[in-house]
């Protein structure tokens, strides 16, 4: 039997429409209509080619997790790199260290190690010798060490001056603390070796903020990481990607704290 062209034409429509209209009552599934399956939990399940459905990907964190308004809005712009100094307390030695990039969706954080801090916790007001550590937002540019440079992109300063000995707060041995350091830039002149002694806002600030390797207990207010880390953050630091750390207690970092 012929059809006839117009005839043709006219049922056309009919046909399309019988396939984009469900069912009533049906509710339209476009991973159904995709050819994907949806498992009895409501998960995607393989389709028909037996290759799973990807998980939808994780957000983008905008900032560290613990990182409050008032510090996210310290870290400069442009920096990419950023060390996370969380103490454990106000009044504690003790505190956990992450290195963290920004990378297009987000912070991703790359490593944490454990830390100790000034021996009697932290302070937004540091003075000299008030053994606490100074909490805020602070540029990472150069380093220095009584051991060779382990192929840092900072400023190094390799130098016999570096050497110490003695003990810390509870007895433990400090020989090597200093094989390798990375100046906090706390009160200090940047562009300069970390046993530079100028002080811009006066001796009575303190000075002198260093990460270093761990000696295993409290410092006067440097912030310490075991060797491995030190290496590591001296490899891994770019002054292209502007590095900075942000460090405090776990409440101010979180909340703000209070302004002294």
């Amino acid at each position: 039997m012929t059809i006839s062209r117009r005839s043709l034409f006219r049922a056309a429509p009919v046909a399309l429409t019988l396939i984009a209209v469900p069912a009533a009552g049906a509710r339209w599934d476009a991973n159904a209509a995709a050819g994907i399956g949806v498992g009895a939990a409501g998960g995607a399940t393989p389709g028909p080619a037996g290759v799973p459905f990807p998980e939808p990907p994780a957000p983008p964190i905008a900032v560290p997790p613990g990182v409050g308004p008032r510090w996210a809005a310290e870290i400069p712009v442009e920096t990419t790199q950023l060390l996370l100094v969380v103490g454990e307390g106000r009044d504690s030695d003790s505190a956990a260290a992450s290195f963290w990039t920004r990378e297009p969706d987000g912070w991703q954080r790359q490593g944490t190690w454990p830390a100790h801090n000034g021996r009697l916790g932290w302070t937004p007001d540091h003075h000299e010798d008030d053994l606490r550590s100074p909490i805020g937002v602070y540029t990472l540019t150069d380093a220095g060490g009584l051991e060779p440079d382990p192929g840092t992109r900072l400023s190094y300063d390799r130098s016999d001056d570096f050497a110490v000995d003695g003990t810390g707060f509870t007895g433990e041995p400090l020989a090597g603390t200093f094989d390798h350091v990375i100046a906090i830039d706390y009160n200090r002149v940047r562009g300069t070796s970390p046993l530079d002694p100028d002080r811009p806002r006066g001796d009575a600030y303190g000075g002198g903020i260093w990460l270093h390797i761990d000696h295993g207990g409290p410092t006067h207010g440097c912030v310490t990481l075991p060797a491995e880390g030190i290496v590591e953050l001296l490899r891994t630091l770019d002054p292209a990607a502007h590095p900075v750390v942000l460090m405090g207690d776990a409440w101010t970092l979180t909340l703000g704290g209070p302004a002294s």
